[in-house]
């Protein structure tokens, strides 16, 4: 069984890093680079995601998540 895991391991990295790369690129930024450089951007704070947006960064976490403990299995093996 463990062998298994160690075969498919490598590929389940992959597949997860490739998803997390694409959820990631896929996120719009709504501000931009203008609050850090002192333009007044107050509202980009109090940005609400809403429907296919929200989706995608609930998805962005659970990659994150999925491939953390990928991670740790591989490292425990």
């Amino acid at each position: 069984m463990i062998a298994i895991i160690q075969a498919v391991l490598p590929y389940i990295q992959i597949a997860l890093s490739f998803l997390l790369v694409a959820a990631i690129l896929l996120q719009q930024t709504g501000s931009g680079l203008g609050g850090a450089f002192g333009s007044d951007n107050f509202s980009a704070g109090f940005h609400t995601r809403r429907g296919s947006e929200k989706i995608l960064f609930n998805a962005t976490i659970v990659l994150a998540v999925l491939f953390a403990l990928s991670a740790f299995i591989a490292l425990i093996l």
